[in-house]
């Protein structure tokens, strides 16, 4: 099945959309990539889902990506005497290690790691930042707070500290329990919360010892700040705007994302767009006006994918909320401004033979009359490449590893292609030839521009371009042996 846009489509999974009929509807309507969402929902549930997606795909013949988000670190409050307590501006406000219930006065927040990182000034968030802490004196077992902005705190609600680097790793037991279980599920992407710096992925990587591409979720101030380290040791990105809005003051998230996802696309990482993407759509079939803008503005920055979260995981409308992404993606994509954009944005050092070859390939598939850039990939990287140049002919990537062309599958543009292994130029420009026929991307009386490395099958060895005709008759008869 071609998808008639660039971006990818992210769909989280949940109680909305847990049986096969649902799944499948979804990839129907323009679901490239399917998340797991870690935090909710059993083991058990998780290896369902991924059943299901894994027969979607074989009765398909389309690869689909399957990313498992880990939870991450959750740190909370302790429990109220009655519920929950509302809190007065200006109020005073105690945190401490004291397990007793809490009242109006004091709660235990049983984070001993916070507090030996908390100075007098810090901020403290509370229930998705409706309340916000000012640190007067602390110590290690204690926080006297000023109320800053009141409100209902309830039992084990979050807290968020986005003024100081924690001392916590990214990764929880159960991260690492789930980790271990979704690499043996076999899914394709690792999405890791809480990152706080390069060692936070080098720690996952690790663990996951090759079985599953990582990509680093931003949702820290500490984050941003450590973004280079994070997106060198990352094979991706994942803008969390929902995190971001509350950590940070609102008005700094639209330029901050903008940043976070051309440094991605210069990097050649696929970067995701995420959080409160069409949130209203969780209970209305339409979404708002602005939730449509939001969506757009993600694809004119020339984001390789956006995401639904609740909206097709808990939502009364799940393929309602894909369809209106895969309607807005086109409608977007066919716009001349959208080509404006992007051609604008591209700032890219060609420093590498492979990087010459991606930009020839472009340039010659936009000045002259050509279909598609086919690129032959065993780690992805060709394919990467090709796809930061953002060029206006569909990219087939061909690879003969299937777990490469699931990875793929979050890459702008890129639709991916198994093909058996081939060891001669001549029989790799047959076979694009074939898939891009096949396909519906070209037919006989087209060119293509067919990209791949000499040795066959090793990696980062991109150096030939050839433009190639599509009658597999004339290849045959006119190609030397």
């Amino acid at each position: 099945m071609r998808r008639h846009r660039n971006v990818k489509i992210v769909a989280t999974l949940g109680p909305a959309s847990s049986d096969y009929d649902t799944i499948r509807a979804l990839f129907d309507a323009g679901a490239d990539v399917f998340r797991l969402n870690m935090s909710h929902g059993t083991q058990e549930d998780q290896a369902a889902r991924h059943a299901l997606i894994r027969r979607i795909e074989a009765e398909t013949g389309r690869p689909i990506a399957i990313l498992a988000d880990l939870q991450g670190p959750k740190l909370r409050c302790g429990v109220f005497d009655r519920g929950a307590e509302t809190l007065a501006e200006g109020a005073r406000f105690r945190l401490d290690l004291d397990e007793t219930a809490g009242d109006a006065a004091r709660v235990c927040l049983p984070h001993p790691e916070i507090f030996a990182a908390l100075e007098p000034g810090v901020s403290l968030l509370v229930n998705d930042g409706k309340i916000r802490l000012r640190v007067e004196d602390c110590g290690p077992d204690f926080a006297e707070c000023t109320v800053i902005a009141g409100g209902v705190i309830s039992d084990r609600k979050g807290v968020n500290v986005p003024d100081v680097l924690l001392p916590l790793a990214a990764l929880s037991d159960k991260d690492r329990a789930d980790l271990d279980f979704a690499c043996g599920l076999g899914v394709d992407w690792l999405a890791l919360s809480f990152v706080q710096r390069g060692a936070d992925v080098e720690e996952a990587r690790e663990l996951a010892a090759g079985r599953a591409a990582i990509l680093s979720k931003i949702e820290k101030p500490a984050a941003v700040k450590a973004y280079a380290e994070i997106l060198a040791a990352s094979d991706g990105i994942m803008v969390a705007r929902g995190d971001l809005g509350v950590e940070l003051p609102v008005q700094n998230v639209p330029p901050i994302q903008k940043q976070l996802v051309r440094k991605a696309r210069a990097a050649a990482k696929p970067v995701i767009v995420a959080t409160q993407m069409l949130e209203s759509m969780i209970d209305s079939p339409m979404p708002t006006r602005a939730e449509v803008s939001d969506v757009a503005t993600a694809i004119y920055e020339g984001a390789d994918a956006v995401m639904l979260s609740a909206e097709s995981a808990a939502g009364s409308y799940p393929v309602e909320a894909v369809t209106t992404m895969d309607n807005v993606a086109r409608e977007v994509e066919s716009d001349p401004t959208y080509r404006d954009v992007i051609e604008a944005s591209r700032r890219i050092k060609h420093s590498t033979v492979a990087d010459g070859i991606v930009a020839a390939a472009r340039e010659i598939a936009e000045t002259t009359d050509i279909a598609a850039i086919c690129c032959f990939t065993e780690s992805g990287t060709t394919a990467a490449l090709v796809a930061r140049e953002r060029p206006q002919v569909p990219i087939v990537a061909l690879t003969s590893i299937e777990r490469t062309a699931r990875r793929l599958c979050l890459t702008w543009g890129t639709h991916c292609v198994l093909v058996s292994q081939v060891g001669r130029f001549k029989d790799a420009v047959v076979s694009a030839v074939r898939a891009v026929c096949d396909y519906g991307f070209a037919t006989q009386s087209d060119q293509i521009v067919v990209t791949a490395g000499v040795p066959f099958n090793v990696p980062g060895t991109t150096n030939i371009l050839r433009v190639a005709p599509c009658d597999v008759r004339l290849i045959y008869s006119s190609e030397p042996e």
